[in-house]
């Protein structure tokens, strides 16, 4: 039995926790992470929203994957690749018509050192009427930063 009271006791605690210091455990070091990476999306998705209510398309888009493989999909509808969003986000939104967006109830969850999935509220304010919905984001760390891959928005 390890005791406190004799010489060898102390020793191996000692020594437990000099190991525990100088090489902690990965789920410490993924813990720390997992925060820093919850925080990076959020300050993304808060950027988002500020380049969308100040009637920003271009800013607002940024943050989503600029490829082919981009997938949006709402209601009916299903699209695929940058372009085809943001000539979507064209027609339907521009100037005023673009209102004030929020983001409520957003959760992250990492599925991976470069994957995570965001759930949340939207609520859009154009004028005298509110829409609202949920949405699913699929987010990919690249070199240029986090970026949506895919938008299921309802």
């Amino acid at each position: 039995m390890i005791s406190l009271r004799n010489k060898r006791g102390r020793f191996l605690i000692g020594l437990a926790f000099i190991i525990l210091i100088l090489f902690p455990s990965p789920f410490f070091s993924s813990a720390f992470s997992t925060a820093e990476v919850k925080a990076e999306i959020e300050q993304v998705l808060n950027r988002q929203k500020e380049a969308w209510n100040r009637g920003d398309l271009e800013g607002f888009m940024a943050y989503y994957w600029n490829s082919e493989d981009l997938t949006f999909q709402s209601g009916a509808n299903r699209l695929r690749g940058w372009k085809a969003l943001m000539e979507r986000y064209q027609k339907s939104y521009s100037g005023e018509k673009m209102g004030q967006l929020d983001f409520t109830d957003v959760e992250v969850f990492l599925l991976g050192s470069d994957y995570a999935y965001v759930l949340g509220r939207w609520k859009l304010q154009v004028q005298q009427e509110t829409k609202e919905g949920l949405f699913t984001l699929i987010w990919r760390r690249l070199p240029e930063g986090w970026r949506i891959i895919h938008d299921h928005t309802s």
